[in-house]
């Protein structure tokens, strides 16, 4: 196994290209994750990490859409899961280029 924290650096930045595209945000990471687990150090740990994050964020905004129609509420959530997104990716790209561990908030843990 080699340890390569540039490739795992991106897999936590990749989360950023449905922002540029539209979508992949757990697509990309998937593919990079199971490429990779076996062949990266902590490539497992981060990877699965990222998927849980990602699956979280798709259930919250599921559940977001059908609040819209309570007196708006679904949008704040909308707007709140939109800038988790953004910071949280890349405070844990910078961790990940130290050598720490992410963390994830409001992660639930579906993949272990």
């Amino acid at each position: 196994m080699r340890s390569d924290r540039q490739l795992i650096v991106l897999t936590h930045l990749s989360q950023l290209v449905t922002f540029l595209i539209g979508f992949g945000s757990l697509l990309l990471p998937l593919i990079l994750w199971f490429t990779n687990k076996d062949k990266v150090y902590e490539m497992d740990e981060h990877g699965k990490q990222i998927l849980n994050f990602q699956i979280s964020l798709i259930l919250y905004a599921l559940i977001c859409i059908p609040l819209i129609l309570l007196f708006g509420l679904g949008i704040i959530g909308l707007i709140g899961i939109c800038v988790i997104a953004v910071i949280f990716p890349i405070i844990n790209a910078i961790k990940a280029s130290h050598g720490k561990s992410p963390k994830y908030p409001l992660s639930l843990s579906f993949i272990s």
